[in-house]
């Protein structure tokens, strides 16, 4: 039994990773998949086929063009944060039981898709998921650094940067396809502006790493990272 039940109307900080820390996204192709299970599982029809939804769209559809014709959800995503073996997103609960519904077609689809490409059977992930209450005093702040620049707090080598994604690009971008369009707009003026939320989100991502006793992000550095995640 979770520690805090799903409220709906309330936030909450999910998260998985591989079983055996084992990398769930091997390429490209897998992001995408898993980016285009999470737009489109998110709304409270039932996607009965993925294949079939793709199919309907008649090619490839990139996600940030795919149109939901659905619009009751489930859940808004606020942020999330691929890395090649684990997830973290923060999400909005929008109907009693959506997230649980969620996490279950998600994790279950993209397990099936996977297992099926790579001729294996099993767990992919390690259990149902991890979660924990968002909205806890002076949480909910680091959360939103933490989630967004997830893969900063890790040392992910260079030739598995291709295999990260991030809600920064829309935050940065304004284009909201897989964020709630009300949800990110919501927290934009939170912060005041992305500039000041990129500042308090690197300064916080600092912190972190020092104390699991790796290195802070230089000056220089920082402002090298343009965090494109390969948008093209």
């Amino acid at each position: 039994m979770r520690k805090h039940p799903f409220i709906t109307g309330s936030y909450f900080h999910i998260y998985n990773r591989g079983v055996d820390k084992r990398d769930i996204f091997m390429n490209e192709k897998d992001i995408e998949r898993f980016l285009l299970c999470m737009k489109l599982f998110a709304y409270k029809d039932a996607v009965g086929s993925l294949e079939l939804a793709l199919r309907e769209q008649k090619q490839f559809v990139d996600v940030r063009r795919l149109q939901v014709s659905n619009k009751e959800r489930l859940v808004s995503f606020v942020e999330y944060c691929l890395n090649p073996n684990h997830f973290h997103f923060i999400l909005k609960q929008e109907i009693d039981e959506g997230i649980s519904e969620f996490m279950k077609r998600l994790q279950g689809g993209y397990t099936r898709y996977f297992n099926d490409k790579n001729d294996r059977s099993g767990s992919l992930l390690q259990g149902k998921f991890k979660s924990n209450y968002a909205e806890k005093e002076n949480y909910f702040e680091m959360l939103f650094a933490y989630v967004m620049w997830n893969y900063k707090v890790h040392n992910i080598s260079k030739n598995k940067l291709k295999l990260v994604r991030s809600s920064e690009e829309e935050y940065r971008t304004g284009n909201f396809y897989l964020i709630n369009p009300k949800e990110g707009n919501k927290f934009l003026k939170w912060f005041g502006g992305y500039k000041n939320f990129f500042k308090h989100g690197i300064e916080m991502v600092d912190i972190v790493r020092e104390n699991r006793g790796k290195k802070s992000l230089k000056i220089d550095e920082k402002e090298e990272a343009s965090f494109d995640f390969n948008d093209d």
